[in-house]
């Protein structure tokens, strides 16, 4: 079963990083913005856990994301939260937001799932024509260094409000050559209402990349320019060096 479509159990498996992910994203508004930031644009929202962070913040926020059960599943938390944002049933490549947004944002390797260098760039001038001039668009994800290794596995757990998600990742397949790997989650969640735990086993391609790899590609749309690179720690005053050896990396790019 696709795990994207258990957004409840998905979302929460990386809700740990919300709080961080949001002040981030403000911090970064309050850093690189001449201009107060009001509207935020998030390309692949999944089940909304950013949009309802960011709405319940008092931003005004649109979102889409290609899975129209994680997509109904943002609304209703929304509705049950007492919050509105524009959420819709899209594809990253084709998106599009009237009145432009200040800022936007596609953080945990979403933008991975664009597999092929042309989906990547028609993506990046699709978000382009969707900010202002001078507004931001922040991307995180993994790099992989020449020297990572390829054969790697990840497990985490995530409790809240009953719901346990315990997580397991691996690296099923890489090929640096295609710049594809293949990524497969285990899902495990127990709840306390359940008579036994459900299971979910979904693999997901990815387009891997190096740094030189991403500047090479924000080079086609020159709509962007890179200000700053950050790591997973997301501490806008400790901007990094942008190198081959880095991992995990969120860039902040600016409209021109």
């Amino acid at each position: 079963m696709n795990c994207y479509d258990f957004p409840q159990y998905w979302d929460l498996a990386f809700d740990d990083d919300t709080l961080l992910e949001a002040d981030f994203i403000e911090a970064a508004g309050r850093k690189y913005c001449s201009f107060p930031v009001k509207r935020l644009l998030e390309p692949g929202c999944g089940g909304g856990r950013l949009v309802v962070e960011l709405a319940h913040r008092g931003y005004d926020v649109s979102a889409c994301d290609l899975s129209t059960v994680a997509a109904a599943y943002t609304d209703a938390r929304l509705a049950k939260a007492g919050l509105s944002a524009n959420v819709h049933v899209a594809d990253m490549r084709e998106l599009s937001c009237r009145p432009e947004a200040d800022i936007a944002y596609c953080l945990v390797n979403t933008f991975r799932h664009l597999l092929t260098e042309d989906d990547a760039a028609q993506h990046l001038r699709a978000v382009a024509d969707s900010i202002r001039s001078g507004g931001l668009y922040l991307i995180g994800m993994h790099l992989l260094p020449p020297d990572a290794d390829e054969e790697d596995s990840e497990e985490w757990s995530v409790s809240k409000a009953g719901t346990t998600v315990n997580m397991q990742l691996d690296v099923a397949q890489c090929d640096r050559t295609t710049r594809l790997e293949t990524l497969r989650f285990n899902m495990e969640a127990v709840t306390d209402d359940a008579v036994s735990p459900q299971y979910f086993e979904t693999d997901y391609q990815m387009r891997i990349y190096q740094a030189h790899q991403f500047l090479e590609l924000i080079k086609q749309v020159p709509a962007f320019e890179l200000l700053d690179v950050y790591d997973f720690w997301y501490d806008i005053e400790d901007p990094l060096r942008l190198s081959d050896e880095m991992g995990d990396t969120v860039f902040v790019l600016r409209r021109n």
